[in-house]
């Protein structure tokens, strides 16, 4: 089961990063163009909600039957070695963080009136998010499996 929700977990992260970048820059160009804010608009920026909130379900489940996840903060050493600290700590936080950024500019967006502030909101926040997911990948781990 372990195995299977690592692999589930690191290839989920590919579909969710790419669609934050499609979402992203569909956004942007959206914004910039003075495009109307349709409901195809909303849905893509739907499917990039779901993954990453599909993608964060799997990485707690994983952080909890993980041999190196909960139990690293358990044992008091996690905080001096800089891959256990990230894999405890800062991976899990920083990408919990993101997320609710990415679900408050889903939600903004909803409420908003202006096609431009839709977009902006959808592609600023979910920018950001983006940001904070890509700083925190353990990405020796990633890429060497």
């Amino acid at each position: 089961m372990y195995t299977g929700l690592q692999h589930t977990h690191s290839g989920l992260a590919y579909l969710a990063l790419a669609a934050l970048i499609l979402v992203i820059f569909w956004s942007l160009v959206g914004a910039l163009s003075g495009r109307e804010f349709q409901e195809k608009d909303r849905k893509i920026a739907l499917i990039a909600f779901i993954l990453c909130h599909v993608q964060l379900l799997v990485g707690l489940i994983l952080y909890f039957v993980s041999p190196v996840g909960y139990e690293l903060l358990s044992g008091g050493g996690a905080m001096s070695d800089a891959a256990a600290r990230l894999t405890a700590l800062e991976h899990p936080l920083i990408n919990i963080v993101a997320i609710v950024l990415i679900t408050i500019g889903y939600s903004r967006a909803k409420k908003l009136k202006s096609s431009t502030a839709k977009f902006r909101s959808i592609y600023m926040l979910y920018a950001v998010g983006l940001v904070l997911i890509l700083s925190r990948i353990p990405w020796g781990n990633w890429l060497g499996n």
